[in-house]
């Protein structure tokens, strides 16, 4: 099915199921987002802390910026402990579908963090530029810090995206993105502590501006692609289409319309109409929506829940009568009263109503004694008396009569 299978290489606690699977529940999630943020926190500081000394010490504004984002790496980390902590919480009342979108709103936030950071690194970076006198020399110092950072935070980008992709979670991948870009930004510059080392003075400055641009850029990524999620964006294209592949497969569902998805955090949800035969019976149509709702839930990672809407005909071309048809109550006022001079009428033993293309067809059971009678042909003659009885109905389009 192309999921991401990663959730496999579950911690050594992850309890599993009887085929060694692991069961990977909200508890588990919320144990491990909180234990990879702290780690990253702890390196978060220590590195920030670390580049913005070292960069005055050693005169590069480029390491300075690149601090601050290790120690902007902090506020979203702390966003992050705080959504974990709510968004695992079970459905409740006020809040029907979970708690799982706190973590989108968080995300859109990381993101517009993330760009804030971007602008006041290349506003500072570009101020330089421009004023010669305010350049830094960078030396080996810086170099040695900057290279420090740029395996510490790759090996906390790989860390944190091993516990997003388990857990679906766009919210982790987001701070793993956080993290990554420091690791890019600290490659940029030692490109650019190196250029100043070499006597180009101002690749320091410029490559502080580029570490701004790239940051920025992750930055809108993650936030536009949340923003969507809280409009409720349906799930990408091909994802659509496997879903529509897993409901045509079940068998009774002849055909499906109006799928619609939304994503609520790392989840999706679904409604569907699927149409079945018209003539079979409610249980049997209950019996095929709750097979087809079952189905995407195990073959589709993301989706936990499905609406499956069972329909008799496509219900985007009924004609618009169908609204005027009368319920059973009223209609069967109307068809005592119509067939009140056919005998075998006090015999009925029920009645099926099959609202179809903007008409009622009327199936009638009677008991299979009155078979029995001498006159030939009295099958049919039971029928037509029927028919008869009931063509001035003008809802009816046809009647048919079985016996049992």
């Amino acid at each position: 099915m192309g999921h991401d299978h990663s959730h496999q290489h579950a911690d050594p606690s992850t309890p599993v199921d009887d085929n060694g699977t692991p069961l990977l529940t909200s508890s588990q999630r919320y144990k491990d987002t909180i234990r990879v943020t702290i780690i990253g926190s702890i390196v978060d500081f220590l590195l920030g802390v670390a580049k913005i000394t070292v960069g005055f010490i050693a005169q590069s504004q480029a390491l300075i910026a690149d601090g601050i984002h290790s120690l902007s790496d902090l506020v979203t980390d702390f966003a992050v402990l705080y959504a974990a902590k709510h968004s695992h919480q079970e459905a409740d009342e006020e809040h029907p579908y979970g708690h799982g979108r706190i973590e989108t709103v968080v995300t859109v936030g990381l993101g517009i963090a993330l760009m804030g950071v971007a602008v006041g690194i290349m506003i500072d970076a570009t101020s330089r530029l421009f004023n010669p006198d305010t350049l830094f020399q960078p030396g080996a110092l810086a170099l040695s810090i900057a290279i420090i950072s740029v395996f510490a935070k790759e090996a906390i980008y790989q860390y944190t995206m091993v516990i997003a992709k388990r857990y679906r979670s766009n919210m982790l991948k987001a701070n793993a993105w956080h993290s990554r870009s420091d690791a890019i930004s600290s490659i940029i510059v030692v490109v650019g502590i190196i250029g100043s080392m070499a006597g180009l003075t101002y690749l320091d400055s410029i490559a502080a501006i580029g570490v701004g641009i790239m940051i920025a850029k992750i930055g809108w990524d993650l936030a536009w692609h949340s923003i969507k999620e809280l409009i409720d964006t349906g799930l990408e294209a091909e994802r659509v289409k496997e879903i529509e592949e897993n409901i045509l497969g079940v068998d009774g569902v002849t055909t499906l319309h109006i799928l619609r998805t939304r994503q609520i955090g790392a989840d999706a949800l679904v409604d569907v109409h699927i149409q079945v035969d018209p003539y079979i019976s409610v249980s049997e149509g209950h019996y095929i929506s709750e097979t087809v709702r079952s189905k995407l839930i195990k073959e589709i990672e993301e989706v936990i829940d499905v609406m499956v809407h069972i329909d008799p005909e496509d219900d985007e071309d009924v004609p618009p009568t169908l609204e005027k048809l009368p319920l059973r109550e009223e209609m069967m006022k109307k068809l005592e009263a119509a067939w009140k001079d056919v005998e075998e009428a006090k015999k009925i033993d029920s009645v099926t109503m099959h609202y179809l293309e903007g008409k009622i067809q009327i199936e009638l059971l009677l008991p299979l004694a009155i078979l029995h009678n001498a006159q030939p042909d009295v099958e049919k003659v039971v029928e037509q008396r029927f028919k008869q009885a009931l063509a001035e109905v003008k809802e009816i389009e046809r009647v048919s009569v079985h016996y049992h």
